[in-house]
């Protein structure tokens, strides 16, 4: 299996990306241990976040330690279990009804790369670093060479023209041939990947991680804990 197939690969529990959900999966409970022993239960927002995600976690687990978690993203979700989750159809840049500190948690996996522009990652992170005292933000980083949407090796390092001229030729990762321009510029631009200098400017006052792969860094992760 190459690389690429296993960055990929969500089936196999010995896979990559497995043991990279898993890593960063340790961090979370952790976070969540020491809540729940300050507080005796634990209120997360997870922000672009799904419900399927959580099931990386033991269930046991979540209940016992008094997890309940809203979910905030654009455009509604299914059906979830509402003893464990708030579904939230919000714009994460954008959270006025959530009081400062109103949580106790704020959890972001690939997100950040997605919302849009410079701007509204600046305005993601004011609610990121606003909304709980504690904070785990993910995201792919700019530098490793092959880009995870795409799936493609230096795909994201072309000019935004070169990459919609390619998908409008074929197929790349999670994207389909484009139609036209404006869908391949729509897909091109629906994700944004920020280097090391951009991450940490976004979130000054967490510590700062780096997921390793192959000796390269793969992913950037920030926790204010």
């Amino acid at each position: 299996m190459n690389l690429i197939h296993a960055l990929q690969d969500n089936s196999n529990p010995d896979s990559l990306v497995s043991r990279f959900r898993r890593a960063r999966a340790r961090r979370i409970i952790a976070l969540i241990e020491t809540i729940h022993a300050e507080k005796g239960a634990v209120r997360i927002i997870d922000l672009g976040g799904e419900a399927n995600y959580w099931t990386l976690f033991d269930r046991g687990f979540l209940d016992r330690s008094g997890v309940h978690i809203t979910l905030v993203n654009p455009g509604g979700f299914e059906a979830v279990d509402e003893t464990l989750f708030d579904a939230v159809d919000g714009d994460a840049c954008h959270l006025p009804q959530y009081a400062d500190r109103g949580f106790d948690l704020v959890h972001s996996n690939s997100v950040v790369e997605h919302v849009g522009d410079w701007v509204r990652m600046e305005a993601f992170a004011g609610e990121v670093r606003r909304l709980a005292p504690r904070y785990y933000v993910q995201t792919p980083y700019f530098w490793f060479p092959i880009e995870p949407h795409f799936s493609a090796p230096f795909f994201h390092w072309r000019s935004e023209q070169g990459r919609a001229r390619a998908l409008m030729k074929r197929p790349h990762g999670f994207s389909q041939k484009a139609a036209d321009i404006g869908a391949a510029m729509r897909d091109v631009q629906h994700a944004r990947l920020l280097d090391k200098t951009q991450f940490r400017f976004l979130f000054p006052d967490a510590e700062h991680h780096d997921e390793i792969v192959l000796g390269l860094t793969k992913s950037l992760i920030a926790v204010r804990a």
